[in-house]
């Protein structure tokens, strides 16, 4: 009797056991056949951090930095730029992360199509930038603009009245005139963040400023150009970058690619997203971007 009594408790625990070691094998197996995901392995990979489109948030991209900053296994990082800039202040924050990571792991950038003006701010934190021939990079440069809708209210009667506090309080209203002080005032902001942007590019490309004065004003260069005065290193594609990056870091050039986990997305978000940009051709996920911009218009 006692020997039937133990025999549930033991086949529970087998159970159990069994159920235990088949998770992990699955979790092992798919650690071994996924390439370019985070996965459950010691070995060592390369991350690819993507920076895609305008640069209106730093948050998301903020955080894949740490956790490839934080994990032993990533070896390297090679930085995937394909982005007109965007905000003054997320393209800094970007920047800033970027440079504690290449403070600690070898960091590479590879630019695709475009990686110009904030997208080359962020590229400059790299020890060594890739672009293809045709990438569109540099526009060192800053822009502000502000609509003026004073004349069209007019036309349908509408006035504003303001009460504000001092003479520059509703700089850059859409309902008054543009003054020349308005102008003054806007343009020395203007031009402290384009130093910024300029100090930003001799420190990562190791020139001096006046050495840059030719090419810091706003104007865009092909990747070919751009590697002859200094602004690349090297021409070449993503995957050449990857083997730089793995070389650097002294592991096989065939090691496992690391991308950061997509950002999760609520089945109600995800069809309210669908459908807005389906049947208005609104994209919700966009942020607006607010105040200077280190950002090409040419996009």
């Amino acid at each position: 009797m006692g020997k039937m009594r133990k025999r549930p408790f033991l086949m529970a625990s087998l159970t159990v056991a069994g159920v235990f070691t088949f998770f992990l094998l699955v979790v092992l197996t798919a650690g071994l056949i996924r390439t370019g995901t985070v996965v459950v392995s010691v070995s060592d990979k390369i991350g690819i951090l993507e920076v895609e489109g305008p640069i209106a948030d730093s948050t998301l991209l903020i955080q894949q930095i740490k956790e490839f900053r934080d994990q032993d296994n990533i070896k390297a990082v090679v930085a995937r730029i394909d982005s007109p800039g965007g905000g003054v202040a997320p393209s800094q924050e970007i920047y800033a992360e970027l440079k504690l990571l290449a403070a600690e792991k070898p960091l590479v950038v590879s630019m695709g199509s475009v990686a110009a003006s904030g997208g080359y701010y962020i590229a400059v934190a790299a020890e060594r930038l890739f672009a293809n021939p045709g990438s569109i990079t540099g526009s060192i440069g800053v822009i502000m603009s502000f609509p003026n809708y004073r004349e069209l209210m007019g036309k349908v009667g509408v006035q504003t009245e303001v009460v504000k506090s001092g003479r520059f309080k509703d700089v850059g209203s859409s309902t008054r005139l543009f003054t020349a002080a308005d102008r003054t005032l806007l343009q020395v902001m203007i031009d402290d963040v384009h130093q910024q942007f300029v100090e930003a590019v001799s420190e990562g490309r190791h020139m001096p400023i006046d050495r840059l004065q030719p090419f810091i004003d706003g104007r865009i260069f092909t990747g070919r150009q751009a590697k002859e005065i200094g602004l690349i290193d090297e021409l070449g594609t993503l995957n050449d970058a990857v083997k730089y990056a793995a070389k650097v870091a002294g592991i096989d050039e065939d090691s496992d690619l690391v991308y950061p986990e997509p950002e999760n997305i609520s089945l109600i978000d995800r069809y309210l997203q669908g459908a807005a940009s389906r049947y208005l051709g609104i994209n919700l996920t966009e942020k607006n971007i607010i105040g200077p911009q280190y950002f090409w218009n040419g996009y």
